[in-house]
């Protein structure tokens, strides 16, 4: 309990003080980050069973890892051996060690004055499905990005925006509705914009086209589909820059990709969430419209103006 509250005290001074916080956390050897930023930090280090383990922890955070050992292993579907690992990868000496950094992180949870409030929906229980979905939804965004890195999202934006560059855009049997939106947005934006069917037995066909240095952008989640990690390494060979939009599990397509994302979509539900998925892609339209505006607003004064023409939509 006495090193329980110490950590507490010691996080909040480095809140407060960071240079100096961070120097007395060093001296001692104690990390400043979260064990969920531990987690996000060591997501390309961990195998299959591990980032199975790492979603269960993350679902119910930090409350989800204080159960036993067998417990937590059970619920993630994997080994004790496997939590084990996990564990001293995270820069733990063993599942004790763990477990009380989690029980600091809860406390200060708990002691926080902005701590969130409990029920989103005032006249529903806390554990009605939309507050239980609508805190999943929001923990997912925010684990989401805290992992992105502001280079790698300039360098995106770059990519994507390149008017001397081509943009391909795929997505699989749940993510083609991410794409096609992603598509409809990018395509007022500026030139050049492909839409490839998901379809496996067609795609090939726009593979003719692709020149080296275009860009493919791809939507995969968990199931990963055969047909676009064939479509990516293809893509690859041929030169191109391939941007993957995925979930935090990562699709195969990462090894191929110049620039990954990686969103959280687990929620109480039989379905993944696609909300952060939408959210990032959102977020880099809205960048990549504004990198050359000039040119984006006379393409969508020129569509406004076919409308007007077509009469498509009613005016009131």
């Amino acid at each position: 309990m006495f090193f329980d509250e110490l950590f507490y005290i010691l996080r909040h001074y480095v809140k407060n003080r960071p240079c100096a916080g961070h120097l007395i956390f060093e001296r001692f050897g104690v990390s400043t980050n979260t064990v969920a930023e531990k987690l996000e930090l060591r997501s390309s280090e961990l195998t299959r069973s591990e980032r199975q383990l790492c979603d269960v922890i993350l679902q119910n955070y930090p409350a989800s890892g204080l159960g036993t050992i067998t417990s937590l292993a059970e619920a993630a579907e994997v080994s004790t051996p496997t939590v084990a690992r996990l564990v001293q990868k995270l820069g733990f000496s063993g599942f004790p060690g763990f477990q009380r950094a989690l029980r600091a992180e809860l406390n200060e949870k708990i002691s926080s004055p902005l701590t969130k409030r409990a029920s989103w929906v005032d006249d529903a229980p806390e554990d009605h499905i939309l507050n239980r979905f609508t805190k999943a939804v929001i923990d997912n965004i925010g684990q989401s990005m805290a992992k992105i890195d502001p280079k790698e999202f300039a360098l995106c934006c770059d990519l994507i925006g390149d008017p001397s560059r081509k943009v391909y855009v795929i997505g699989g049997r749940i993510t083609r509705t991410l794409a096609d939106y992603f598509f409809l947005h990018l395509q007022v934006i500026r030139d050049d914009v492909v839409q490839i069917t998901s379809s496996s037995n067609a795609w090939p066909h726009y593979l003719l086209d692709l020149k080296a240095n275009d860009i493919v952008v791809i939507f995969d989640i968990r199931r990963y589909e055969n047909g676009t990690l064939k479509l990516a390494k293809m893509a690859r060979e041929r030169g191109a820059e391939i941007i993957l939009f995925s979930d935090q599990w990562m699709s195969p397509v990462a090894e191929h990709a110049t620039v990954s994302y990686s969103s959280h979509i687990a929620v109480p539900s039989a379905w993944d969430s696609n909300l952060t998925l939408m959210l990032m892609s959102e977020i880099v339209i809205a960048e990549v419209q504004e990198r050359d505006w000039e040119h984006t607003q006379s393409r969508m004064e020129a569509l406004e103006d076919m409308f007007d023409r077509t009469k498509l939509f009613r005016k009131f």
